[in-house]
């Protein structure tokens, strides 16, 4: 195993990844020369050249557009949105495009494309930059939706996106990209299904995925140290599909469950999951399964505001005390 941040683990992947095929390519804006806003292209425009490394127009629509169009014909590319927020302005491309083809042509036409793009709440970036649009891409039929929690995801979730014959889009957090840990010394592919059990326990379910599995884990270790609560942690790095197995498992050894969403509640990730959970475990609960999110408001720009506006460990454990009368 080899310690590294999770934006090292994303520009080993790509190297690994464009070593192994030519037909291999990156997209995005200031992804070459400046080696990306994150520096999750680092190095690899002086490696690969400005036709394998290329540095686009700041024109979403356009270049996603582009991109997709070239895996048609058997190009792969890796196409970075340097922030989720302006992937709106290509969402005719990804879902009625890349998401649909294969569908529209019978068959004929497939889009092996992997669309990555930080998002979530950093540091007082305004509510125009704080997008957590992940619920909106997982309810997109034809498109398959993942979000590490960790550095080793990040590079075995990317490198298994590059080979997958269908449009894989990533969800990372721009808060993680400085995020220390383990990643394999050898090649390592991550499933682009399921979900991981990161802590076992017995009294109650916590969900998350990326940032949230990470408060998860602070409030599983409060519970357990304070009020003798064992929570089981359950990270959802796949949102589409979801792993409803994973999910009814937990759930029917636990019998509590708690939804953790850095997101708006409306629509979100954790009602997909709390429906599951309903339909498929009602007969299993002894409580209600309960959703902690942000509040449904713009995020402010004001750091006080916004961190009011977010959830964080403490809201989980206030959430499962609830639950216990604790």
């Amino acid at each position: 195993m080899a310690e590294m941040m999770y934006w090292e683990a994303i520009v080993r992947a790509h190297d690994e990844e464009m070593a192994n095929d030519p037909m291999v390519i990156c997209m995005g804006e200031d992804i070459g020369v400046v080696g990306g806003t994150y520096k999750a292209t680092s190095g690899l425009y002086d490696k690969y050249g400005e036709t394998r490394v290329i540095d686009t127009p700041i024109s979403e629509n356009g270049y996603t557009g582009l991109g997709i169009g070239a895996s048609f014909l058997g190009v792969r590319p890796i196409i970075e949105i340097m922030s989720v927020n302006f992937a709106w302005l290509a969402m005719d491309q990804i879902f009625n495009t890349a998401a649909k083809v294969r569908y529209m042509s019978g068959g004929q036409l497939q889009a092996p494309v992997v669309i990555r793009s930080p998002g979530g709440t950093a540091h007082q970036l305004g509510s125009q930059h704080s997008a957590r649009m992940e619920k909106v891409f997982m309810g997109v039929a034809g498109l398959r939706v993942v979000t590490p929690s960790s550095p080793r995801q990040a590079y075995g979730l990317l490198k298994s996106a590059v080979r997958c014959n269908d449009p894989v889009f990533i969800n990372e957090h721009e808060l993680m990209y400085n995020m220390k840990g383990e990643v394999p010394d050898d090649e390592y592919f991550h499933p682009l299904e399921g979900s991981e059990v990161v802590r076992e326990g017995r009294d109650v379910t916590l969900f998350g995925y990326n940032i949230s599995v990470h408060w998860c884990l602070q409030a599983a270790a409060e519970l357990s140290k304070h009020h003798g609560i064992e929570a089981e942690v359950i990270d959802l790095y796949a949102l589409s599909p979801l792993d409803r197995e994973g999910i009814r498992n937990s759930v029917s050894k636990t019998h509590r469950a708690v939804i953790v969403e850095e997101a708006e509640p409306a629509v979100g990730v954790g009602a997909e999951v709390m429906a599951i959970i309903n339909e498929e475990c009602f007969f299993e609960l002894d409580a209600a399964p309960v959703r902690v999110s942000a509040l449904h408001v713009p995020i402010p720009y004001n750091h006080a505001l916004e961190k009011a506006a977010l959830p964080n460990a403490n809201d989980v454990v206030t959430a499962v005390r609830g639950i216990f009368g604790v």
